[in-house]
């Protein structure tokens, strides 16, 4: 397998393993979901940062006296196909750089990042990468049993969280204004959304 320096030499339209991934060279950052590439778009802006600070914030805060991780993009999550992968880099199709993600089993840690679904990803949306999000994260993050999900919108200042029930996300939990969001995993952690939007 030769190594790639440039973006440029990939087939867009070609499917790739972990495998492959772990051979780019290139300075751009991209993500791999069911073997296609998907690229990360430059900087986010200064409000995406502000909020991810926040939120980052308020996650080590409360996760520094528990078994949690809290770690934030870039970073590698490695995602298995329940029906083809197995632990081998070349049978693993999906690596995602989640905003921000929390990790509770040790288990899943190792040099390269995360390897199996976190316990919680945070994604912060962006005009470049809302259909994305919205619906490709979604399908990926539901059938990888992620047990919540959270798409944080800095500009309308509201969240929408998902929780896992029987394989599904249930229905919607919308977050705004005032509100303190609090994920039914960890129910003793409240997000003042003033001081996250602030």
């Amino acid at each position: 397998m030769h190594t790639v320096t440039d973006i440029e030499q990939l087939d867009l339209n070609g499917t790739y393993s972990y495998a492959d991934y772990l051979t780019w060279r290139f300075e751009e950052r991209v993500e791999l979901i069911w073997g296609k590439v998907f690229r990360l778009f430059p900087a986010p802006s200064l409000k995406h940062q502000k909020v991810s600070t926040a939120l980052l914030r308020g996650l080590l805060a409360h996760f520094e006296k528990h078994t949690c991780n809290v770690f934030h993009a870039p970073f590698d999550v490695r995602l298995l196909d329940q029906k083809k992968s197995v632990r081998a880099n070349k049978d693993i199709f999906t690596v995602v750089q989640p905003d921000i993600c929390v990790i509770c089993d040790d288990t899943k840690l190792d040099e390269q990042g995360c390897l199996g679904a976190p316990d919680w990803i945070i994604e912060i949306l962006s005009p470049r990468t809302a259909k994305k999000d919205l619906k490709i994260k979604y399908d990926l993050y539901e059938q990888n049993a992620v047990p919540e999900y959270w798409i944080v919108h800095p500009n309308e200042q509201y969240i929408q969280a998902y929780s896992l029930e029987n394989g599904k996300y249930g229905e919607m939990r919308l977050y705004s204004e005032e509100d303190r969001a609090t994920p039914p995993l960890f129910p003793n952690l409240q997000l003042p959304l003033p001081d996250i939007f602030e």
